[in-house]
């Protein structure tokens, strides 16, 4: 399995090192359902891993724990449940080895959305002083 990075980058997870689990899925279907295991869960143990550096290795850990795990029950095929696990497993690799969003830079409101905000505020103000009582002079 081979896991593409935005910078280009490649590595693989060697199929002898991922486990996989069938179950039976729920849901309609009949006596296909209740009797074909097509449910898929798959793992995979980065800590345990030659495809990784120690640093990859460290941050998948950090991000999603001792085990990676996904899991694809919504086809009535294993084989196709096989391959959304698969590529969820991949997608969370990938999540967990991103690098971080930049900071975020603070900005101050415009000069026009404090306008905009004061004249809201001005209007709620009329709406409200229309709804009291009249005053008696």
């Amino acid at each position: 399995m081979t896991i593409r990075f935005t910078d280009g980058t490649t590595f693989s997870i060697p199929e002898d090192e991922l486990r996989w689990r069938f179950t039976t899925s729920g849901g309609p279907g009949g006596q296909h359902a209740n009797r074909s295991a097509t449910a898929v869960e798959v793992f995979w143990d980065p800590a345990a891993s030659h495809a990784l550096t120690d640093e990859q290795r460290e941050k998948v850990s950090a991000a999603v724990g001792d085990e990676v795990s996904a899991t694809a029950s919504e086809s009535r095929s294993q084989w196709r449940n096989r391959q959304m696990a698969r590529r969820r497993l991949v997608e969370k690799v990938q999540q967990a080895l991103a690098p971080p969003p930049p900071p975020r830079r603070p900005t101050k409101p415009s000069r026009a959305a404090k306008r905009r905000r004061l004249d809201s505020k001005r209007r709620h103000s009329q709406k409200k002083r229309h709804r009291r009582r009249p005053e008696v002079d």
